[in-house]
């Protein structure tokens, strides 16, 4: 197991001193599985069974097809899909011809399409025509009616081949199967990329106005993949299950490289749903499992779970203390913490299978090893002392090549050492394990104190009528902010908000106690991420209106 080496007010974990990690492509490291394990699953998707001899094959074939469309090193290459195996051939191919994926998010609207597509440069487009009762190809019309001409347009000047999975093909466009015959017969390129070239531009929401292009490289997402992996115990011929969306990269670098990397095979399904993810995690006899808050609370909660028959026995999740032993316990699973975001490939801090349950439970993770991290003031951005609160800052080989064409933003994410502002919040124990807090953004000051929300969240979800909870600052005339939580009930149970109010006072601090509480059925309504997040922001706004606060 790795141990940390605190230096003043900086930990970070010595990496090995023979045996390391070597630089690598998406190219190597597809080759390197289609040897040691070809004939050996890679992919079961939808019903869909690819061996890792068959993914190379595949991601081959597109390779092929996109360099005979024209596609050069560095150009930028789109895709607009739910999971599906054509996702992740099409993510690995274009790293074989040393193009740069552009993961496109399914729950974009026109405007936000339209931005993702112009700001990276797209120059091919791989996209569903319907996907989650959203007609792409639509879309698309609306935004450059040459689809159904000759490409280039105007709207998308850099737009020039779009290949659609499905039956509505616009005149400028043509069939996945179609793109993919264009290749054949034409050399298989290698050597087209080097490990420090960028792979993928993943767009996050920031402070600005769009969200921001994150760059990452062939290493920095490989090495980050391994690295975890390792973390977590998963090897070869395991059976992983994420349904984490692949547009986002806990579905690219924790799943898709993850699972490719060890030669275990990846079980996903094309979005998350509790009954369903089930299903295949039983009927594939999945080992490991990914999740967050609300996918194990789904999966949980679900009434079909006493039934199952499950072969869990590892995974990783960036939860509340309360789920992670509730996912721990229910699964028979030993649950690792995961911290990290997608400026930093994206994994920071991952805990040890083998650490002690209780820092799994409670967000304890030592960084992975090379990586330096340290807590700074939010302020004044000076570096705080070991055991005190600060903003989580970054340093090493996991961090981004920069927001793509916004040269300012990046400068501003970067302090002037060049240490990686997270934005978020932590500490650390006496061992150099670091504790996740909170978002900066989402903490709210009751009366002059700080309130973390996963704190109080976790609180309720220890109430045993609660299987949900989510909570918000909402504004107070006299102490400036407090606390409005949102629950949903357990299947049969009864509670009133008020009551549940009444629960909390003697558990947590009284600035910490919400001020105000309301039951729902669900967070679907309100607005939830491809992920399965609760979008707080979209949240809070229904708390203003609630609560009488507009």
């Amino acid at each position: 197991m790795d141990t940390a080496t605190i230096l003043g007010n900086v930990v970070q974990v010595p990496e090995p001193a023979s045996g390391g990690w070597t630089p690598a492509t998406f190219e190597q490291a597809l080759d390197a599985a289609a040897v040691r394990w070809p004939a050996q699953e890679a992919l079961v998707i939808d019903g869909v069974r690819w061996t890792f001899e068959r993914l190379q094959q595949e991601a081959r074939r597109v390779a092929c097809a996109l360099v005979a469309h024209g596609v050069r090193p560095g150009d930028h290459v789109g895709i607009c899909t739910g999971n599906r195996v054509e996702w992740v051939a099409f993510f690995l191919g274009a790293g074989l011809a040393g193009a740069v994926t552009v993961p496109v998010n399914t729950r974009f609207k026109s405007d936000e399409l339209r931005y993702c597509l112009s700001q990276a440069d797209v120059t091919v487009l791989a996209v569903a025509d319907r996907f989650l009762k959203v007609d792409f190809i639509g879309m698309l019309r609306g935004i450059e009616p040459a689809i159904d001409g000759a490409l280039p347009g105007t709207a998308l000047p850099r737009l020039r081949h779009v290949a659609v999975l499905g039956e509505d093909i616009p005149g400028g466009a043509c069939r996945w199967d179609d793109f993919l015959a264009a290749g054949d017969g034409q050399p298989v390129p290698t050597g087209r990329a080097a490990p420090d070239d960028v792979v993928l531009i993943q767009y996050t929401s920031g402070s600005t106005s769009f969200p921001k292009g994150v760059q990452l490289s062939h290493d920095n997402m490989l090495r980050n993949a391994d690295a975890i992996a390792r973390r977590i115990g998963l090897g070869p011929g395991e059976r992983y299950f994420s349904a984490r969306p692949f547009f986002h990269v806990a579905g690219t670098t924790l799943s898709i490289l993850a699972a490719l990397s060890q030669g275990a095979c990846l079980v996903s399904t094309p979005v998350f749903d509790a009954g369903t993810s089930l299903d295949a995690i039983e009927a594939e006899r999945c080992t490991f499992l990914s999740g967050n808050d609300p996918m194990f609370q789904m999966m949980l909660s679900h009434p079909s779970l006493g039934a199952r028959r499950l072969a869990l026995r590892g995974g990783w999740g960036s939860c509340t203390p309360q789920m992670m032993q509730a996912a721990e316990e229910t699964f028979g699973m030993a649950i690792c913490h995961a911290y990290g975001l997608s400026e930093a490939s994206p994994n920071v801090c991952m805990s040890d299978w083998r650490d002690p349950p209780e820092k799994r439970w409670n967000s304890f993770a030592l960084p992975l090893a090379g990586l330096s991290v340290r807590m700074a003031d939010p302020e004044s951005g000076e570096a705080v002392p070991p055991g005190a609160t600060g903003e989580i800052q970054v340093r090493g080989w996991s961090l981004m090549k920069g927001y793509y064409g916004m040269p300012e933003q990046t400068a501003q994410t970067f302090t002037a050492d060049g240490w990686l502002r997270t934005g978020d919040l932590g500490t650390f124990d006496d061992q150099g394990r670091m504790h996740f807090i909170g978002r900066i953004k989402e903490v709210f000051r009751v009366g002059g104190e700080n309130v973390a929300p996963a704190e109080v969240e976790d609180l309720l979800l220890r109430h045993p009528a609660v299987a949900q909870a989510q909570v918000v600052g909402v504004p107070d005339a006299r102490l400036g902010e407090v606390g409005a939580a949102y629950v949903v009930l357990r299947e049969g149970a009864s509670l009133e908000p008020a009551a549940l109010i009444e629960w909390t006072r003697p558990r947590i601090a009284g600035f910490k106690v919400p001020r105000y509480a309301k039951i729902v059925d669900g967070f679907e309504a309100i607005g939830m991420t491809a992920s399965v997040k609760v979008q707080k922001n979209r949240l809070r706004e229904h708390a203003l209106r609630d609560f009488g606060l507009a």
